[in-house]
């Protein structure tokens, strides 16, 4: 049987087994980061040019636009861009390594090349791969707005602090990923909203860094990975996502809301079965499942909503912890077991 192994699918928004070897040799050797602009630079730019544009400015407002110009251009020849981030000024990679996601490849020996059907679908590791071209929130919109152009807001509080050792009264601790709004046409005003979580997967394994050196040493020649390394599905939906349904969802519920949650493929059918309700006024959640298809045209991956799900919480809830408890009976005889004690009795 062919050696099958998880490496690159998309690196910086490329397919990583299309690009030429030079392209690889560059991307292993970028370093993310080093001059990228944070996100109230990059704002406070906006509002600078917009007010030259408009008006003058202040002696001081001036020397600080000539700073965040410059700041800009080093950023644009430091920085590579990424494509996913959609409706961004200046939009840069800022995911430390630049890998988008990953894919099951198999070496038959001749050559190397994806695994073919279930198994080669592409898992993204950036939440930002989600964004692009603004697809996914469009389909939310439609479904569950009746609007195919909702405005998005990004990252709202939804969780306060108490107040505790670490952190003030009233401080943000927790967020929604991103808030969908219907907007009256005519004043503005809000007609409804849904809220809106981006789940992409984890991987466990050795850092990156091994095989960018690889690739390095090589001159960028397509190859099989040097160490193994698996999406960790376990790490991204029990121990980060469902603690986020479980926060947020009861108080969305008493609000009388729901949430959409967007996932690709591969993560929405690694989780236990999930009984579904035929429609979303009886579910807490409408799953938006995405899949990556190739562009004839351009040969980059088009995200694509290929399904819509909906659960309750508690159906989610037994999706994802991926299993269904074993008899007491069953339980006790292994702690027998593990105890040593089923050779005593």
């Amino acid at each position: 049987m062919a050696d099958r192994k998880f490496h690159i699918a998309e690196w910086y928004g490329d397919p990583f087994h299309e690009l030429a070897d030079t392209a690889r040799v560059v991307r292993a050797a970028h370093v993310v980061g080093g001059s990228a602009m944070k996100k109230d630079e990059l704002d406070r730019l906006a509002v600078l040019e917009q007010k030259l544009a408009e008006t003058s400015l202040t002696a001081r407002e001036a020397k600080r636009l000539d700073v965040l110009r410059e700041k800009l251009s080093k950023q644009n020849e430091d920085e590579l861009p990424c494509p996913f981030k959609a409706g961004r000024d200046h939009p840069v990679c800022t995911k430390k390594g630049g890998v988008c996601s990953i894919r099951l490849y198999e070496d038959s020996g001749n050559q190397i090349e994806p695994v073919k059907g279930d198994q080669g679908k592409i898992r993204s590791l950036c939440p930002w791969r989600f964004h692009q071209g603004h697809v996914a929130f469009a389909e939310i919109g439609k479904s569950l707005l009746g609007t195919s152009d909702p405005v998005e807001v990004g990252e709202v509080g939804f969780l306060e602090s108490t107040g505790s050792l670490d952190s003030e009264e009233g401080k943000d601790v927790g967020r929604i990923d991103m808030v969908l709004l219907k907007l009256d046409k005519d004043d503005q005003s809000l007609l409804d909203w849904v809220a809106v979580e981006v789940q992409a997967v984890y991987f466990s394994g050795k850092r990156m860094a091994v095989e960018f050196d690889d690739i390095a040493n090589r001159q960028g020649k397509l190859a099989m990975p040097v160490l193994g390394r698996r999406p960790d599905y376990r790490s991204s939906g029990v121990k980060r996502l469902m603690p986020q349904l479980l926060t947020k969802i009861p108080t969305l519920r008493r609000w009388g809301k729901k949430m959409a949650i967007v996932v690709d493929w591969a993560f929405y059918h690694s989780m236990g079965q999930m009984e579904q309700t035929k429609h979303i006024s009886n579910a807490d959640i409408a799953w938006f499942i995405a899949d990556f298809v190739e562009d004839p045209v351009s040969g980059r991956y088009q995200l694509k909503i290929v399904d819509e799900i909906y659960t309750t919480l508690e159906s989610a809830t037994l999706g994802l912890t991926g299993g269904i408890p074993v008899a007491q009976g069953d339980f006790e005889a292994r702690i027998k077991a593990k105890a040593g004690l089923d050779r005593l009795l």
